[in-house]
């Protein structure tokens, strides 16, 4: 009875064994049926020239595909521009059981892929590949280097890789690495015959992606191979700078930017006046009691000529100008009682036949509402924003009377615009001939030199506008004014009464304007309310209450900066 239980009691053991034996069977048959490299072996044979011949044994286990693929990596990055190449060349494969034999290739950057295929295929076949092999050695000092990843590269595991270097002089050194590319560990095995002829190298178990790395050190002069090392194209050598690019750059540059600097001399450089009509602009246009600014030139005149702009100063100027004339009346009014600063331009009854085109547009820009009515008064703080349409008329119209006064041949922003244009559009050129030559060539410095030509020339175009005789010479009459109200003093005595004193100081102001020295010239009128009854104001102009001469220079000084920044806030200038 014992023993019939101890024997049921067998029959579960034995039967968990016996399916524990069958797993155990089954696991092989499943990793045979698995693709993957049952062998790979290779034979190096170097030759003269540096050439090696390789013929790779490839045991493959089949499942049904048509073929197999190996990466050989043929391009490695020495440095920033330079690489060091691997030619692969004479591909063949052949089997003797019926495996795969069609061989093609597909090369990226640092490897090539060979694919050898053929019909569908299963369990293990034979393929023997052959290749020459251009680059693998290297001079090493006085020695010879044969390096090379010989078996590797799979996308399925390896069982066995070994690799053979036959040479035909006694090999000095051997040396062998596994893993990746870059891998310093060692091989399973290495080795040289008795001989020292043959190195022998042996790795096991290799995973996919994984390289057996042969090193075979030869004596000098067995092949005069030498490594073989290409010019990468990368940024850093599309624009090297060597004699031959720094030459053409320099030649380029010293070309285009003579060309540029003639454009200039030729139609952008002022027809300066010399000898005694120069001379004659360097006096101080100041005789006696005659104070007259350069052949009658009005500030807004002068501040376009001399600048070839017409600057927001320029119409502040103009419209100071207009009030010292008797076209306006600029009325300061009290901060005490208004709380701000603000001034109230008025319109005074004075026939307009005597103005300039340019300034009757700009006093009907002032003197018209946003609805288009006219008005008799609008106070500074008021102009922001009204004056779009208008002050564009009144700068085109400055531009045109520059012309047509003699000073210049043509209108100072077209010039300047067109060259400015030139320059923008030699520019997108060259920086279109940069990208296309350091895309293609090593020679996109040559396209640095079309983008430099283009900048300077737009930056020039700027300098470009040409005063003709006529308007170089107003121009050195105009710099000794400049030279006189900069000094800022009036001949002093009984001739020049106080209220006379008042009035040069009030129809020299708007030329003050323009130069920037209101400060200097407003000294001359300081004290001029203390040695003249009733001269605490201008007839121009009308300060708040208690307010005299010595508080003019202040009160100039903010209208002009406030008056230019109701002008700014158009879009008109």
């Amino acid at each position: 009875m014992v023993l019939a239980l101890a024997a049921g009691s067998l029959i579960p053991v034995a039967t968990c064994a016996s399916a524990a034996a069958d797993v155990r069977s089954a696991a092989p048959a499943r990793q045979a049926a698995a693709e993957r490299v049952l062998k790979d072996d290779v034979a190096l044979t170097p030759g003269k020239g540096g050439v090696v011949r390789v013929k790779e044994t490839i045991v493959y286990q089949f499942a049904g595909g048509s073929g197999f693929q190996r990466t050989f990596p043929t391009r490695t990055h020495e440095s920033v521009s330079q690489d060091r190449v691997y030619q692969l060349a004479a591909l063949r494969a052949t089997s003797p059981d019926g495996g795969p034999t069609r061989v093609s290739t597909s090369s990226g950057d640092t490897d090539t892929k060979v694919k050898v295929s053929g019909g569908k295929l299963t369990g293990a076949h034979t393929v023997v590949l052959e290749y020459d092999l251009r680059g693998a050695i290297d001079q090493l000092g006085s020695a010879e280097e044969l390096r090379w990843p010989a078996a590797g590269g799979w996308r399925v595991p390896v069982d066995e890789a070994t690799a053979t270097v036959d040479a035909t002089a006694m090999i000095r050194s051997v040396n062998c690495f596994a893993g990746p590319l870059e891998s310093t560990i060692g091989c399973t095995q290495y080795y040289t015959n008795h001989a020292h002829t043959q190195g022998i190298y042996t790795q096991r178990e290799m995973l996919p992606g994984e390289y057996l790395t042969v090193v075979a050190g030869l004596p000098p002069g067995t092949t005069g191979g030498h490594a073989i090392y290409e010019r990468r194209h990368t940024v850093a050598t599309a624009f090297s700078v060597n004699a031959v690019t720094g030459g053409v750059l320099l030649g380029l540059l010293v070309l285009l930017g003579g060309g540029v600097l003639a454009l200039y001399l030729l139609r952008g450089r002022d027809a300066r006046v010399v000898g005694k009509h120069a001379s004659a602009g360097d006096q101080a246009p100041v005789v006696g009691t005659e104070f007259e600014p350069p052949n009658g030139v009005r500030p807004g005149q002068i501040g376009t000529l001399i600048d070839e702009q017409a600057d927001v100063i320029d119409v502040t100027a103009t419209i100071v100008d207009l009030a010292v004339r008797g076209y306006l009346l600029i009325e300061e009014e009290d901060r005490a009682r208004t709380g701000r600063l603000d001034w109230t331009l008025r319109r005074l009854d004075r026939p307009v036949v005597d103005l300039l085109p340019y300034e009757r547009i700009l006093l009907d820009a002032l003197m018209t509402g946003p609805d288009g009515a006219p008005r008799d008064a609008v106070k500074l703080s008021e102009l922001g924003g009204t004056f779009a349409t208008k002050l564009a008329q009144v700068r085109a119209a400055m531009y045109d009377d520059v012309v047509k006064q003699g000073w210049f041949a043509r209108r100072p922003d077209t010039v300047r615009s067109r060259w400015t244009v030139v320059g923008i559009a030699l520019t997108v050129l060259g920086i279109a001939a940069t990208v296309a030559l350091a895309v293609t060539t090593e020679w996109a410095l040559a396209g640095l030199a079309l983008i430099i030509a283009g900048a300077a020339l737009a930056y020039g175009g700027q300098y470009m506008p040409a005063k003709t005789a006529r308007g170089s010479t107003v121009l050195a009459h105009t710099i000794g004014f400049r030279a006189f109200l900069e000094r800022g003093t009036i001949p002093d005595g009984d001739d020049v009464a106080s209220r006379q004193r008042i009035a040069l100081f009030s129809r020299f102001l708007p030329y003050a304007v323009v130069f920037d020295v209101v400060g200097k010239w407003a000294e001359t009128v300081k004290d001029a309310g203390e040695r003249a009854e009733g001269a605490d104001n201008l007839y121009w102009y009308e300060g708040p209450a208690e307010w005299d001469l010595s508080n003019f220079a202040e009160s100039m000084r903010t209208f002009t900066l406030a008056t230019s920044g109701s002008i700014s806030q158009s879009r008109g200038l």
